[in-house]
C-alpha cells in the first residue's frame, strides 16, 4: 500500500519551498558563471580576484556544484511533496560545509572582500541549514510522501 500523506500541505511550506528553490537556482546560475568565465574575463578581475579563482582547487568547486545542484533538487523534490528531497538538500549542506571551510579557513577570500565577504557565505549556511530541518519536518507532518 502507498503511504498516502495524512495532512493538508499548508501554502506557506509550498511557498516557501518554491522561493527557496528561485534560491538554489541562482545557485546554479551562480555557479555556472563561476566556472565558464573566459581568461579574459579572470584577467580583468582584481589581481586579488584573480589570484583567488585561479587557486581554487577542484574539490571546493566541485563542492560548490554539489551544494547548488543537490540544494536545487532538493527543493523542487519539496515542491513535488516528496520525502527524497531530504537526502538531496543533506548532500546539499555537506557540501556547502566543505565548500565554506575552503573559503572560511583555507583561502584569502575574507582578505579579498572584507567583512562584507561574510554575508552571502553566512546566508548560504543558514539556508542549507534550514532546508534540511523543513525537508524534515515536512516528513514529520506528512506533508510529503
Amino acid at each position: 500500500m502507498v503511504e498516502e500523506t495524512s495532512k493538508k500541505t499548508p501554502k506557506w511550506f509550498m511557498v516557501v519551498s518554491t522561493v527557496l528553490l528561485v534560491w538554489n537556482l541562482l545557485g546554479v546560475m551562480a555557479y555556472i558563471a563561476q566556472v565558464t568565465m573566459s581568461p579574459e574575463s579572470i584577467a580583468a578581475l582584481p589581481e586579488d580576484q584573480r589570484r583567488l579563482i585561479e587557486t581554487t582547487p577542484a574539490w571546493a568547486t566541485a563542492a560548490f556544484a554539489v551544494a547548488v545542484n543537490f540544494g536545487a533538487l532538493g527543493c523542487l523534490l519539496l515542491v513535488l511533496r516528496k520525502n527524497l528531497a531530504g537526502l538531496f538538500l543533506q548532500l546539499s549542506l555537506t557540501a556547502v560545509v566543505v565548500q565554506m571551510f575552503h573559503a572560511f579557513f583555507m583561502s584569502k577570500s575574507f582578505e579579498v572582500f572584507g567583512p562584507g565577504g561574510l554575508v552571502m557565505p553566512v546566508m548560504v549556511i543558514v539556508i542549507a541549514i534550514y532546508l534540511v530541518t523543513l525537508a524534515a519536518k515536512a516528513k514529520a507532518q506528512r506533508w510529503t510522501s
